[in-house]
């Protein structure tokens, strides 16, 4: 009973300080997660982007040309908005971003199709969007690939073949493609669920780094451990429960939000959002814990907080692949926490694996959680004799 009234002690005097005394808590918290939700949420909203600026030089200006011309212009992605005259204004509206790329279609193309003689229609984009440019070739190739199977249609039919000979001639062999765990293709599905997450994890670890270097600034520190007994442990508990508590509620609303409202795809059942969610605030305390406790200052425990959770949006795997990288970075990637919760979502929530599947990057958070106790007597020398230096 004497360590529960402690730490409900240290407890209320740390929600008197973020309420009442320090509303840098208050924004972290609530107000910047609130604004990270809604502008991720709303920025990829369609899915997938829209509508991506396309130019066509269409020398040939046939029947055919500007078929293929509205066909490409009602593809989802892309938007015909620029009729160049010649490759050099296509190129030069490329050079200035006006488009990501453009078609060229060559006088005399209509005529070589009914003839057989093959044409050649160019497309150009740019990589250096990889996303956009990756969509508008993809966009392109498509369009040519129709209008040659339109053409070679045509000609089946004028000699007489069946529509199942047709198909057969046009499509040799049947594509059965699967998106598993999502479906649409959404970057919404893809990207808010590690963004999110990790900016979320971010502001963890920089607040309970934050909360022992401002204790060490003010020369509250002795005070703090007074209302334990000097027990650093208790102290620790009773101080971080109440960030604990916060960040759950936040994280359970984002949660709420985006699996009952926008309805994103979760095969896992509730117990796997759950058991993640604490794992991902104690993982990410944890470690904010722990970098004070390893560079006992304010300034340079938060530094390494950022540092290591800037790094770890791209080493967590989900832009590029972590087999992909180099074999000294696939090992770096475990001393990431964001690597091991986006391994954890993948699996068990977004896919209804079993844990036991992905048991060892669960090993790995609940390692995170536990790195205070290597520095935990450094946290306490910290607060008892250390005098902050700005």
């Amino acid at each position: 009973m004497k360590y529960i009234s402690q730490i409900l002690n240290i407890a209320l005097r740390e929600l008197n300080i973020i309420v009442r005394k320090n509303h840098i808590y208050g924004f972290c918290m609530v107000v910047f997660p609130f604004m990270l939700v809604l502008f991720f949420t709303t920025m990829l909203d369609e899915g997938i982007p829209q509508d991506l600026p396309i130019g066509v030089v269409d020398q040939d200006n046939s029947t055919t040309s500007r078929g293929l011309i509205r066909n490409l212009d009602a593809m989802q992605t892309s938007r015909v908005i620029y009729r160049f005259a010649n490759i050099t204004e296509a190129r030069n509206a490329m050079q200035e971003g006006k488009v990501y790329a453009y078609i060229y279609i060559p006088d005399g193309t209509a005529s070589k199709l009914l003839a057989g003689r093959q044409p050649k229609i160019s497309y150009y984009y740019t990589m250096t969007c990889l996303t956009a440019g990756s969509m508008a070739s993809k966009d392109m190739k498509t369009i040519g690939m129709l209008g040659s199977a339109a053409v070679g249609k045509a000609m089946l039919s004028a000699k007489g073949a069946s529509p199942t000979q047709i198909k057969a001639a046009l499509q040799p062999i049947t594509i059965d493609a699967h998106m598993i765990a999502n479906p649409e293709g959404s970057y919404n599905y893809s990207l808010t669920t590690v963004f999110v997450p990790g900016i979320l994890m971010l502001f963890m670890a920089l607040l309970s780094a934050y909360a022992l270097g401002m204790e060490m600034k003010f020369d509250t520190g002795k005070e703090w451990l007074a209302r334990a007994d000097g027990n650093i442990v208790v102290a620790i508990i009773g101080k971080y429960i109440i960030h604990a508590l916060i960040f759950l509620l936040v994280i359970f609303l984002y949660q709420y939000y985006i699996f009952n409202v926008l309805h994103f795809p979760h095969l896992g059942g509730t117990w796997s959002i759950v058991r993640l969610t604490v794992l991902q605030v104690v993982s990410s305390l944890g470690f904010g814990i722990f970098s004070f406790g390893l560079m006992p200052s304010l300034r340079m425990s938060m530094s390494v907080c950022s540092l290591w959770y800037v790094l770890s949006l791209s080493m967590c795997g989900s832009a590029f692949p972590i087999a992909g990288m180099d074999p000294p970075l696939q090992a770096i990637s475990w001393l990431f926490p964001l690597r091991h919760y986006w391994m954890l979502y993948q699996a068990t929530v977004l896919n209804g694996f079993p844990v036991i599947d992905v048991w060892f990057h669960l090993v790995a958070l609940v390692a995170f959680t536990l790195l205070p106790w290597l520095v935990i007597r450094k946290v306490k020398n910290a607060m008892l004799n250390y005098v902050y230096i700005p």
